[in-house]
């Protein structure tokens, strides 16, 4: 089972293995009260694919295509959908924004989904 947090909310019993997927550390958390398992900063998207999406609603599709592509041959997906295979994960994130963020799209790849933003 693999969910999405903000990265910003309280720790949970039931989050399971906690994995920040962005590049950049969150700004104002501090690493202890983030209680991050593994910071999975290789599977977040490109500084350049990242700045480029601004996390624009209308740009969200093709992100996710590009960042599909990116993923394409990570080895870190195999590390990634083995953990959540053993154990609950959370997968955790900065951006506001809860419908159009790459955990989300992660998620939805982990499950051999085309991503999509949630109603």
């Amino acid at each position: 089972m693999v969910r999405i947090k903000r990265v910003y909310d309280p720790p949970a019993p039931d989050d399971g293995a906690r994995v920040l997927v962005d590049r950049l550390w969150p700004r104002g958390l501090a690493k202890e009260d983030a209680r991050v398992d593994w910071w999975a900063k290789d599977l977040a998207p490109s500084d350049k694919l990242r700045r480029w999406f601004g996390h624009a609603p209308p740009r969200y599709r093709e992100f996710v295509e590009r960042y599909r592509d990116e993923l394409e041959g990570n080895e870190l997906m195999a590390r990634l959908r083995d953990l959540a295979a053993a154990r609950p994960v959370t997968l955790l994130y900065a951006a506001r924004d809860e419908r159009h963020n790459n955990a989300r799209a992660l998620v939805e790849m982990l499950a051999g989904g085309a991503p999509t933003p949630s109603p």
